[in-house]
């Protein structure tokens, strides 16, 4: 008979749950996993890493047929979507058995089952609506993730209308899609299928594109977007579909109040996620919900003591980063552990992984001028920069925002070619409250694309050099 007894139990296995219990494990705390599908959560399994997987079979697909630019020939390039998808899959099983070996080394229990709590300090594991354990531990920690959030009238039916559950797997490439929703996953699936050769409208309900991204940068992907032969329709909704025998018909209206009507093969929904806070027995508890969240402090701390939430179910930024953070961040707490210093979302970077990629962290320069900042901002593009030519990838920017009166870095956004990679640095400088003193004597090497990070500084104080 197992173990029923422990010090922490974390409910669910994603990045934030697995990461957690790692955490915990090697503090010494005996631990618990319960996980009602896959090790590795929506993240490893379905979205992060198989989704990046799929682009990059995308962006060789992309070079393959654009050879000519760099003096090569490729002729009758094609793809075989099956071993694309199957290559996909592959890579997430990789990383599945991963966690699995990652758990068991740390010596963590994991319990295969849904988890209710059932009073103080105690939790009910079933399996198939058959009890598995009643488990008991001071320290419950809640990561049961997010699900994708469904538009009443254009619920998915996994035959017209997807979620990202479908479009990871499709069995036949759409010859054309409509996308609802233009923030990272209806983007990185808009830039996906539009370069396997389908036709791609993306309908966005806000003013514009990657809503959370700088209003700059946002106007640069959409127009690379358009050039590219995407359309894009911002301040727009869909207000109904109908199905036909073999596509779907999609009502669209704008802002105006003006409808029109689109057929498409398939409709891809990506309006956003809602957390996983249902059958848990919270209503048993004081932990405070809203709107599908649970409510945290700093450390992932609810209103019932003893009982904390990190992750997607924890409220934005839902993101893989985010959660393992602040699984970290809540366990060393409970460890009674002395420099454990509360999550800082504004650190947090974020990342779109479409053709151009996005990345940004901290403040847009709208978002900087409203919290009644005097502001600093540089700019570097990518045609100023030697690398970038020489990758054949001259479209691009790099900018950056300063508190004029401290020369405190607020924000950072890129688009372009691997601005996801380039991000880090200026996170790892926003951690340290690193100053424009330090970042313009940083020495960058040469030739790089990270040198248009240190331009975009220069550029903030009249100092840039190659333009």
């Amino acid at each position: 008979m197992a173990d029923t007894n422990f010090d922490v139990i974390i409910v669910g296995g994603g990045p934030g749950g697995y990461v957690a219990a790692i955490r915990a494990a090697q503090l010494k705390l005996k631990t618990a996993v319960v996980e009602r599908a896959h090790l590795g959560g929506i993240c490893l399994n379905w979205g992060c890493i198989p989704t990046k997987a799929l682009l990059r079979s995308a962006e060789i697909y992309h070079y393959m047929q654009h050879a000519e630019a760099y003096g090569l020939k490729a002729s009758n390039v094609g793809f075989d979507l099956e071993k694309v998808v199957k290559r996909s899959r592959g890579v997430s099983g990789q990383l599945n058995k991963g966690v699995g070996h990652l758990l068991k080394k740390n010596k963590v229990t994991v319990f295969d089952g849904e988890a209710k709590l059932n009073g103080a300090g105690k939790l009910t594991v079933a399996k198939d609506g058959k009890k598995v354990a009643d488990l008991t531990a001071p320290h419950i920690i809640l990561a049961t993730g997010a699900r994708p959030r469904v538009l009443p009238g254009i619920e998915p039916d996994k035959k017209f209308i997807w979620t990202y559950f479908e479009a990871m797997v499709p069995e036949s490439m759409p010859k054309s899609l409509l996308v609802i929703g233009s923030g990272a996953i209806g983007i990185e699936f808009a830039s996906f299928f539009h370069t396997m050769g389908a036709e791609v409208t993306v309908v966005e309900v806000l003013p514009q594109i990657l809503p959370v991204e700088d209003e700059e940068i946002a106007k640069h992907a959409h127009k690379r977007f358009e050039k590219m032969g995407m359309k894009i329709m911002t301040e727009t909704k869909v207000t109904g579909v109908k199905k036909n025998a073999s596509n779907v018909t999609a009502t669209i209206e704008d802002k105006a109040g003006k409808k029109t009507e689109i057929t498409v093969d398939r409709i891809i929904s990506a309006v956003g996620v809602q957390g996983n806070i249902e059958n848990l027995g919270l209503e048993s508890t004081k932990v405070k919900t809203d709107r599908g969240i649970i409510q945290v402090d700093g450390y992932g701390r609810t209103a019932e003591p003893g009982i904390y939430a990190i992750g997607d179910v924890a409220g934005p930024p839902m993101l893989a980063h985010k959660a393992e953070h602040e699984g970290v961040i809540c366990v060393e707490k409970i460890a009674g552990l002395n420099d454990v210093h509360p999550m800082k979302k504004e650190q947090i970077p974020g990342c779109t992984y479409c053709h151009p990629q996005v990345a940004s962290v901290g403040l847009t320069e709208k978002k900087a001028k409203e919290a009644g900042y005097d502001v600093k901002v540089g700019r570097f593009p990518f045609i100023g920069n030697g690398k970038a030519i020489a990758l054949g990838e001259p479209e691009g920017l790099v900018k950056t925002v300063f508190d004029a009166k401290t020369g405190q870095l607020l924000g950072a956004h890129m688009v372009g070619a691997e601005v996801t990679e380039l991000i880090q640095g200026y996170v790892v400088a926003m951690n340290l409250e690193t100053t424009e003193a330090e970042l313009m004597h940083t020495v960058f090497p040469h030739p790089t694309l990270s040198e248009m990070m240190h331009e975009s500084v220069l550029d903030a104080y009249g100092r840039v050099i190659h333009m």
